[in-house]
Order: C-alpha cells, then structure tokens, then sequence
C-alpha cells in the first residue's frame, strides 16, 4: 500500500470519531499558549473538519476565519457544522491557499503539516499571507513516542505485518519532533520561534470505543485495517487489545502528546 492511499481523508465523520475528538482538547491549551488577541483575521490551515475554526470562534472573538484544505468532503462537513457567518471555507492547499499577500493576522494548523509533501513551501506560504509582525502556529502529533493510542496500534500491526511499518507515522513523519519542527519554522523566515509539548488524556470508554474508528477508513491507520481479509483484521484486533490493556470497569486510559511551534513573521 502506497503513502498516498494510506492518508486516505475521505468522512469528516470518521475523522472526527478517530482523532478530531481528541485534535479539540489540544487545540485549547495550543490557543492559549499562542496568546493572539481578540478580533484578529485568522487562517485555519488544513482546517478538515472545523474543529480548529470553532475553537477559534468560541474562544478567542476573531474578526474572521478562513478555513482552507484540500478535501472536499471535509470542506462539506465543516460548511454543514460551522453556521458561524464569520467564517468561511475554500477549497486550497498549504503550499498554495490562494490567499492575498498579508491576508491574516494569525495562522494556525492542527494536525496537518506533517501530511504536507513539502513542509517548507507550506510554511512559506504561511509567512507569506501573514501580516508583519503576527503569530503562526502549528502543532503535530508525537507519533514516534507520545501518540499512545497509535504508537500501540502500529507496534501491534507490525509485530503480525513487518511490511506495516513502512505506513508507521513515526517512521514516516521525522519533523513530528521539536527541534525538527522548529527548525522548518526558521527556515522559512519566521523568528522567536518556540516548541513545546501538549499532553492530553484519551480515555476511551470501551475497546470498542478504541476499535471503532479504526474501521471507518479515513487516516492511515484505519485505511491499512481497511485493506486487510477477515483474518488478519481479527488478529490485528486482538493484539491491539492485549496492548492497551482495560481498566476493571472496561475502559481504556492513555495519554496522546502533540508537539507544538509558534512564531511570528518579521516586522
């Protein structure tokens, strides 16, 4: 199975059941700690489903949001839950938003650069449709390490299917750590760049609750579940759950890290 049709990103639906749930708890300590004021225009980069967009609505009083990304079916999705009329979405890529020169005054990206082919035009772009002397911030999962839920899932899948490894996130997305992520943000101009880590519970109620979004054929894990017979699937799901382990009441409690940049285009 090849990259490209592994990061399948097909159902806001399914998204939202296998990692939105959990992109919305991060986004509220990442906001915080970007500390933009009230009544700025924002660009949600990769905006997906919306969640980042409706955070920002509901926290911060923006003057504006524009949500861009790529997939269609997100667009829909985010269109049809986001009846705020201070925000729009528009089809565009982060290489190429199709955004003015200076169009913002904030930009933020949950979630998404990793998946970007080529994170320095991305980030040029954000410099780019950023206004001088205002934030951008972007933050992506600690799939090496910090991900438990998924870190556990692919350590499983390769343990029966060495050849899994090669659609692994933590193999395959190396600028998922600080010193790499900072590193793209200074190289594409921006300055007083800072990291850190973002912690949050995941507790899912029951193993079906963990196991669920894995069927439903949207992300890399779920589409490499997908493109397994009967048989497999069946091993695969009861090797995760051997991994994850349960609490006596049945659920299951793990913990996902994100790393988080920010930094501002020169005045």
């Amino acid at each position: 199975m090849t990259a490209d049709k592994t990061d399948r990103w097909s159902s806001g639906a399914a998204y939202e059941a296998y990692v939105g749930r959990w992109s919305r708890r991060v986004a509220v300590e990442f906001f915080d700690w970007l500390a933009v004021p009230a009544r700025r225009r924002w660009l949600d980069l990769g905006c997906g489903t919306g969640a980042l967009t409706e955070t920002i609505l509901e926290r911060l009083d923006p003057r504006s949001v524009i949500g861009v990304d790529p997939s269609a079916a997100f667009l829909d999705h985010a269109r049809a839950r986001v009846l705020d009329p201070r925000a729009t979405f528009q089809a565009g890529s982060a290489e190429a938003t199709g955004l003015a020169d200076e169009a913002v005054d904030a930009v933020a990206s949950g979630l998404v650069l990793n998946f970007v082919p080529d994170i320095g035009a991305a980030l040029r772009e954000v410099r780019r449709v950023l206004a001088r002397g205002c934030t951008a911030g972007a933050y992506v999962w600690d799939y090496a390490d910090g991900m438990q839920f998924m870190r556990r899932f692919w350590d499983a899948a390769t343990d029966l299917d060495p050849a899994a490894g090669a659609l692994d996130e933590g193999a395959r997305f190396p600028i998922a750590s600080p010193d790499r992520f900072s590193e793209a943000f200074e190289a594409a101009g921006l300055v007083d760049v800072e990291a850190r880590a973002i912690d949050i519970p995941t507790v899912f109620a029951s193993f079906d609750d963990l196991w669920s979004p894995f069927l439903g054929g949207t992300g890399p894990g779920p589409v490499y579940v997908a493109s397994l017979a009967e048989g497999p699937r069946a091993a695969l799901r009861d090797r995760y759950r051997e991994a994850v382990g349960s609490e006596p009441d049945g659920s299951i409690h793990l913990r996902a890290r994100a790393w988080a940049v920010k930094g501002h285009r020169p005045a």
